[in-house]
């Protein structure tokens, strides 16, 4: 792994932290390369686009326009290239509880799903209530699930994650919907963990040939699953049958996970633009420049996308025009996603507060921090009407009062917390790099379960149809579901 002093300048600036690019930080990531006779081989072989790409500037290594559509066929193939720079590199680097309290003083996000019953025989519905059909389970970005958990969660199965998972599943209809950075998005039976269909991110590769991973979270509709790749492309992807739709090529990759907002879907790539595009064909409809690079899934309330990223200010975009109402700055950099409760948005920076912006009146309404351990927050904030839940790099997972910014109760843990935070009724649940994932009291943050993964885990739960699915980082990730054996076929 490249320490700090080693990282490539990416468009004149140095990246704020090894962690905003997991595909820079794994360079150099251990895959089956080829089977002997006398057992299993494993050499380093994968080195992502991404790292080729901060050698260029923005625009200077694909050369075409940012708004280049494509259908079947893909990307231009730079295979040649990485293996040359995968040479230099190799010989450089050797009962339930319902918390009804809580949930039923919050007011429903804009775009909350209808309670829409699956349809007798139908296996892929359109999202309902109990669904997580995306990164935080809503335009909102509140992290808040629809409907609750058993009281006692079992591991019901688990399934192999190539090369790792990073962020979150979907579920939708009886289906999880898990992209891993293998360059593979699995469509899983939620009761058996079976496959359905695989996606892979580039058409018909060739044996052992590189994929681009998927670090951002699928966002599934009623017909299609939408996500981006550390190469740039954006996917739409049929959901019944798991066949390319289309895709929209940007100019440098996409961690961020999109908003669908009607027949249009939204999201931001690190060619710094933020995208429009028509759900149903692809075509461009609007994009909007920003100043740098965005980490940021887009949230999206009122008419108004809300994004955020490495240009240290936070962007208020009309949906319908892509006309930015304004800009307002926040003097650093912002990796965690923005989670809007009515006016006002929640989010963690880079220096280690979380704040409170009032976006219509365009002021900060609170700030918190913790002066004796000032470290990055990449975890996205889950959001009720009493309180903010966010984990940190200083490995430990916060409660703040929602109202006042002032400190709940702060639960340790022995690795980072990138993993962004779930609330389920009165209890909440996040992973953490010290390989356990962590259920807890939300009011108390008293530690009510927790599972051992064996692997680190930055990736972020996902709750839906009573069942809780988290994947873990490494090679040999794994992809795990949590629920009860008693509702598992249901």
């Amino acid at each position: 792994m490249l320490d700090a002093g080693d990282r490539p300048i990416y468009d004149g600036r140095r990246q704020p932290d090894d962690r905003i690019s997991i595909g820079f930080r794994r360079v150099l990531v251990l895959r089956q390369a080829t089977r002997m006779s006398t057992g299993t081989e494993r050499r380093p072989e994968r080195v992502t686009r991404s790292v080729a790409r901060r050698f260029a500037p923005i625009g200077g290594e694909r050369g075409g326009a940012l708004d280049d559509h494509h259908g079947p066929g893909g990307p231009v193939d730079r295979r040649a290239a990485l293996r040359t720079m995968g040479a230099v590199l190799a010989g450089a680097f050797g009962g339930r509880h319902l918390g009804g309290s809580l949930l039923a003083a919050d007011p429903a996000p804009d775009d909350a799903p209808a309670n829409g019953a699956r349809a007798a025989g139908d296996p892929f519905a359109p999202p309902g209530r109990c669904s997580w059909p995306s990164f935080r389970n809503g335009n909102e970005l509140r992290g808040v699930a629809g409907c609750p958990l058993p009281e006692r969660l079992e591991l019901l199965w688990k399934a192999p994650a190539q090369d790792g998972m990073v962020s979150a599943a979907a579920i939708v209809a009886g289906h999880v919907y898990a992209p891993v950075l293998g360059g593979r998005l699995y469509c899983l039976d939620r009761r058996t963990g079976k496959p359905v269909w695989e996606y892979q991110s580039l058409e018909n590769p060739k044996p052992n040939a590189f994929l681009p991973g998927f670090q951002s979270a699928p966002t599934v509709t009623a017909d299609s699953v939408f996500l981006g790749d550390e190469d740039g492309v954006f996917h739409a992807v049929d959901r019944r049958t798991g066949k390319r739709k289309w895709t929209f090529q940007t100019q440098a990759e996409i961690i961020a996970s999109a908003a669908v907002v009607g027949e249009r879907v939204i999201f931001g790539s690190y060619d710094s633009h933020l995208y429009c595009l028509e759900a149903k064909t692809g075509a461009l409809v609007w994009k909007l420049q920003t100043g740098d690079r965005i980490n940021g899934s887009p949230a999206v309330s009122q008419g108004v996308c809300f994004v955020t990223g490495c240009d240290e200010h936070l962007h208020v975009v009309d949906v319908a025009t892509g006309a930015e109402r304004y800009k307002m700055p926040i003097e650093t950099y912002l990796i965690a996603s923005p989670a809007v409760y009515g006016d006002v948005l929640y989010f963690g920076t880079y220096t280690g507060e979380v704040l409170a912006v009032n976006w219509k009146e365009k002021k900060v309404v609170w700030r918190y921090r913790d002066p004796e351990k000032e470290f990055p927050i990449h975890s996205s904030a889950a959001v009720t009407g009493a309180f903010v839940v966010v984990g940190s790099r200083d490995k430990r997972i916060h409660c703040i009062d929602r109202r006042t910014g002032k400190r709940v109760w702060i639960v340790p843990t022995r690795g980072r917390v990138d993993s962004s935070p779930v609330v389920v009724g009165d209890r909440v649940y996040v992973g953490s790099s010290d390989g356990n994932l962590y259920g807890l009291e939300l009011a108390t943050g008293k530690v009510v379960w927790k599972f051992a993964a064996g692997r680190a885990i930055s990736a972020s739960p996902a709750v839906g149809e009573g069942c809780l699915v988290i994947g873990t980082e490494s090679a040999d990730g794994q992809i795990f579901c949590f629920g009860s054996s008693d509702a598992a076929g249901t």
